[in-house]
C-alpha cells in the first residue's frame, strides 16, 4: 500500500490546523505537502536482490556486520528511533553479499515499527532466505519517544536481540556472537 501524499498533506493540515497552527503563515504554507513527502520517505522500503555465493572454502565461523546505522518510525507515536544494528550469521551452503546485511536492516525499519519486531524480522528474513546453520541480530536505539517527550530520558539506549540456530543453542557460539558486538 503506497502512500497518499495529497491525502496525507491534507490530514497535515488539519492537524496543524487541530493543534492551534496559522497554515497560512508564510513559513507554514508548505509544511503539509513537506511533512507528507518526508513520511513517504521513510516508509519507502527499497527492495533488492538477494546476492549469495557458493561457500566453497566451507566457511564455518561467524560473520558479523557491527554498527549498522539505522533509523525507524515508532508506530504509536510517529516519532523517529534511531540506533545500530549488529547482524550476523553462520554459513552453510552459501555466503552472502556482506551489504545485504545492511539491505536487510533497511528493508524492514522503513516502515512504522516497534524495535522488538523489527529486530525478529531481520533475524527471521536472514534465516528463511539465506538458511545459515545460524542468525544473530541486536539493535540498539534511541527512541525519540523517549528521549523528547513522557520521560524524556535523553540518551538512554533499548536493546533488543534475536537469536536463531547455532546462535541460539550453541553457548559458546552466542558469547562469541555478544562478545563481538559489544554485549
Amino acid at each position: 500500500m503506497g502512500v497518499d501524499q495529497a491525502a496525507a498533506a491534507e490530514a497535515v493540515r488539519a492537524l496543524l490546523v487541530a493543534l492551534g497552527q496559522d497554515v497560512d503563515a508564510e513559513s507554514l504554507r508548505a509544511t503539509p505537502q513537506r511533512v507528507a513527502a518526508s513520511f513517504a520517505e521513510l516508509l519507502a522500503p527499497h527492495e533488492f536482490d538477494l546476492t549469495t555465493f557458493p561457500n566453497d572454502e566451507g566457511y564455518d565461523e561467524l560473520v558479523v556486520a557491527r554498527d549498522i546505522p539505522f533509523s525507524s518510525l515508532c508506530e504509536h507515536h510517529l516519532l523517529p528511533f534511531v540506533g545500530v544494528a549488529h547482524v550476523a550469521y553462520m554459513p552453510n551452503d552459501r555466503i552472502l553479499g556482506l551489504s545485504k546485511l545492511a539491505r536487510v536492516v533497511e528493508l524492514f525499519a522503513r516502515r512504522l515499527q516497534v524495535q522488538e519486531r523489527l529486530t525478529k524480522q531481520v533475524a527471521a528474513w536472514l534465516q528463511e532466505h539465506v538458511q545459515p546453520k545460524g542468525v544473530g541480530v541486536v539493535l540498539e536505539a534511541e527512541h525519540m519517544c523517549m528521549s523528547i517527550r513522557g520521560v524524556r530520558a535523553t540518551g538512554a539506549k533499548t536493546v533488543t536481540s534475536a537469536l536463531y540456530g547455532s546462535l541460539r543453542n550453541d553457548p559458546r557460539t552466542r558469547s562469541e556472537f555478544l562478545a563481538l558486538t559489544g554485549r
